[in-house]
């Protein structure tokens, strides 16, 4: 059984940083496309950032383009969003998403694991 936990999220004012942490326990890592995703109040669960199995290819929405940084650590089980710049509007519950394929994925129905969601509020 895949279990993810992610970590790091808070309150933080405008024009902050913060790190997202996604520790991961089950199954080989290391093989698995990852993936965070953010619900808004009142929206849609929409992918933040991806990352294919070895970091070699990455996706990023164009909301945080320039801002966000995906990245993982397979030896450690991990994967990180670093949010720099961060803005109300960035707003949600963040969730980490894996899925059963090596390659990026784009909608929350390609990927079978998720954790329970950490909150980001950003303050103006």
């Amino acid at each position: 059984q895949v279990q993810l936990v992610e970590s790091g999220g808070g309150l933080v004012q405008a024009g902050d940083s913060r790190r997202l942490s996604c520790a991961r326990s089950g199954r080989t890592f290391g093989t698995n496309a990852m993936g965070w995703f953010r619900r808004a109040p009142g929206k849609e669960r929409e992918l933040v950032a991806g990352i294919n199995w070895n970091g070699g290819s990455t996706f990023y929405a164009d909301s945080v383009k320039g801002r966000f940084t995906i990245s993982r650590e397979n030896g450690k089980n991990a994967v990180y969003l670093q949010m720099n710049n961060l803005k109300p509007e960035d707003t949600a519950v963040y969730y980490c998403a894996a899925r059963n394929g090596y390659a990026l994925a784009y909608v929350p129905g390609d990927f079978e694991y998720w954790g329970q969601g950490t909150q980001v509020t950003v303050s103006s």
